[in-house]
């Protein structure tokens, strides 16, 4: 049974009138045009807590999990600011949505997701990184398209301590129903378990369920969870086994998970890798060479190499021993991407 929409009567945003505010604060003298709340440099983004099946209940709205990159954009009098999940000024490498941006006017805070699509109008992560260049490469994403999930700021008001039902009114006033470069990030009124099997079945990589009852937190505190239909996590690369069959000579890569200030073996991917892409990263591992394993394992003709690049790997599930099932090499992430590597638990 679908859910009823959750659609106010009345628009939020009203053209005639500006939003009213409480107490009015001291102007901030480098932005003497706010009247209110002055804009933050940055916001700590929320972050989504991994679940194993949808939550149930009213509180609950539903969206698509995109797999690309967390950005916020800021609109600014001065300019368009695009900012990594990390903190990392990116505008350079999201030309178009800093453009897109530019046109919406006023002042904004937008918090969402830089994806690729694909000819089935699905994320790709790889189409992704091979648009920026791969890892810490320069060229500008001319194909990306941001999906704005929140509306953090708007208009000189601080809008973090409003409920996310409220957050999300003003914002779809704000983008609209635009099938440009920045596009809103749909609510699906759908009961959480049907949505993610439909997610499942079109080849998404999973859902994520949102508390709209709640104002915006920063960090991983359970306002927002996800639950991923085809798990994907990032995973330190320690080193690989040659071959002078593979694409870019790499036969497998080996792969580490952190535990605590440790790290831990968790098995190998050979699939996933495409030419143009493998023989760069052969050249950065051999760059990063070292004499010693960073992991306590011995493979034979495994080369040994910093634990310094991270890879997204996708994979079905864990065997009994601890390692990947399944896995497929999806790309690298940027360092200031500030990707979460997949943390063990520790046994009790």
């Amino acid at each position: 049974m679908t859910k009823v929409p959750r659609k106010s009567s009345r628009p939020l945003l009203n053209k005639d009138a500006p939003l009213k505010g409480g107490v009015r604060r001291r102007p901030d003298k480098s932005q003497p045009q706010l009247a209110l709340d002055p804009m933050p440099a940055r916001i700590e983004p929320c972050l989504a807590k991994l679940v194993p099946k949808p939550p149930v209940g009213p509180q609950w709205a539903f969206e698509v999990k995109w797999d690309g990159y967390r950005l916020a954009v800021h609109v600014e009098p001065s300019g368009v600011r695009v900012i990594t999940r990390g903190g990392h000024d990116w505008t350079h490498r999201f030309p178009t949505i800093a453009r897109a941006a530019k046109v919406l006017g006023t002042t904004m805070i937008l918090d969402g997701e830089a994806v690729v699509l694909d000819d089935q109008g699905r994320p790709d992560f790889g189409a992704l990184q091979n648009s920026l260049g791969g890892r810490g490469g320069k060229r500008p994403a001319g194909e990306a398209i941001f999906y704005a999930f929140d509306l953090l700021y708007y208009d000189g008001h601080d809008l973090t301590g409003m409920e996310l039902t409220a957050r999300r009114h003003m914002l779809e006033n704000v983008i609209g129903d635009s099938l440009a470069t920045i596009r809103l990030s749909e609510e699906v009124d759908a009961e959480g378990d049907v949505f993610f099997a439909a997610a499942c079945e079109h080849g998404l990589e999973g859902i994520i369920a949102k508390r709209t009852d709640q104002p915006y937190r920063s960090g991983r505190l359970g306002d927002w969870v996800k639950i991923k239909c085809i798990q994907s996590d990032a995973f330190f690369i320690v080193g690989y086994e040659p071959s002078t069959a593979a694409l870019g000579g790499i036969g497998r890569l080996l792969l580490a998970a952190r535990k605590g200030n440790d790290l831990v073996y968790v098995g190998g991917v050979g699939t996933g890798f495409k030419m143009r892409e493998t023989m760069k990263l052969r050249k950065d591992l051999d760059n990063l060479k070292t004499p010693n394993a960073p992991v306590p394992i011995k493979r034979k003709g495994a080369i040994w190499v910093q634990p310094t690049l991270i890879a997204e790997i996708e994979y079905r599930a864990w065997t009994d021993d601890g390692k990947l099932r399944h896995a497929s090499y999806k790309g690298l992430r940027d360092a200031q991407d500030n990707a979460d590597v997949y943390e063990l638990e520790p046994r009790s």
